[in-house]
């Protein structure tokens, strides 16, 4: 029998504090090579805080962690060189070009220039900058600096990546290519830690945590978190859906009730008893409405529950 392979990130209770609040508390979870990790929470959630710890940028006040098998409390250089972290405002030099901020981030990281050329037409070319080289960093779109901020990163081939929010007020192309990227790192073996605000991004990682003021609330796959679920979510469609939620937002059995546009989106303690029921209390106040059904649940339909105290949390 084999032995299993070590995580290339261990994280065992860590914790972290700060004047009047407890950032990280006691959190544990683990991140294999070849895989895509999210932290994935609001702002306060203690993701930045998370992410600086296993950067080896601060300590933390308890707990242990391991990058890359090297130990941050007691080698964070040793992990800094098999690690690349890229904050939420990467350090790119807006008077320098594309080519000249790559080049300088493969000098700190010792890398030869064969090597960085080809490394860099590679992401260039993943990232859809290939014919920017020459421009200017701080004419760079917003999207293009963060992608640019992610080759910089990338470029002396780390083992393990943390990435800080790296796609917050990204556009949607540039995001796209940015996923694409980290996808097509996961063949080289790459262990990817990223955190993220955007609930919809979970559904791209192999597994995620869901973090909440500092503590975790889930850790599992996506398919397996929205599996787990007890209640039920459903979708109410009609021509006057402010009407329709009017009538509904007193209904018994409600957790959750969201104006979709073009509908409601509701969170329910029984999908199959609240159906007939609200057909009954919408048919009688004379309500027009298309359909009543029930829909599958979402991360952050489980997420709003469990920390709006509708849910029981677990790990």
């Amino acid at each position: 029998m084999t032995d299993q392979p070590q995580p290339a990130i261990v994280a065992d209770a860590l914790t972290k504090t700060f004047p009047g609040v407890r950032a990280v508390d006691g959190l544990s979870f683990n991140v294999c090579a070849g895989e895509i990790f999210g932290l994935v929470g609001p702002d306060g959630a203690g993701k930045t805080t998370t992410l600086r710890m296993l950067a080896g940028i601060m300590p933390p006040d308890a707990g242990r962690a391991t990058v890359a098998g090297f130990d941050i409390v007691r080698d964070p250089e040793g992990a800094k060189h098999a690690l690349s972290y890229m904050p939420q405002r990467f350090g790119l030099y807006e008077d320098l070009t594309v080519d000249e901020n790559i080049r300088f981030y493969a000098d700190l990281f010792g890398v030869k220039r064969v090597e960085r050329e080809q490394r860099a037409a590679q992401l260039l070319q993943a990232a859809g900058m290939a014919e920017f080289r020459k421009r200017l960093a701080g004419k760079l779109s917003g999207g293009m600096k963060q992608k640019l901020g992610l080759v910089c990163a990338l470029i002396h081939r780390p083992r393990v990546i943390l990435l800080d929010e790296p796609t917050t007020g990204v556009d949607p192309v540039s995001r796209r290519d940015f996923w694409r990227i980290l996808y097509e790192l996961i063949a080289e073996g790459v262990a990817i830690l990223t955190s993220t605000a955007y609930l919809d991004e979970a559904e791209r990682c192999h597994r995620v945590a869901l973090l909440h003021q500092g503590k975790l609330l889930f850790c599992d796959t996506p398919a397996s978190l929205k599996t787990s679920m007890v209640k039920g979510v459903l979708s109410i469609s009609g021509p006057e859906p402010r009407s329709l939620r009017t009538q509904l937002e007193q209904a018994a059995g409600i957790s959750s009730l969201v104006l979709t546009g073009d509908g409601l989106h509701l969170v329910v303690d029984s999908a199959a008893r609240r159906i007939p029921e609200f057909q009954a209390l919408l048919t009688n106040a004379h309500l027009p409405f298309d359909s009543i059904q029930q829909v599958a649940p979402s991360i952050e339909d489980l997420f709003v529950d469990a920390v709006s105290g509708g849910g029981s949390t677990h790990a």
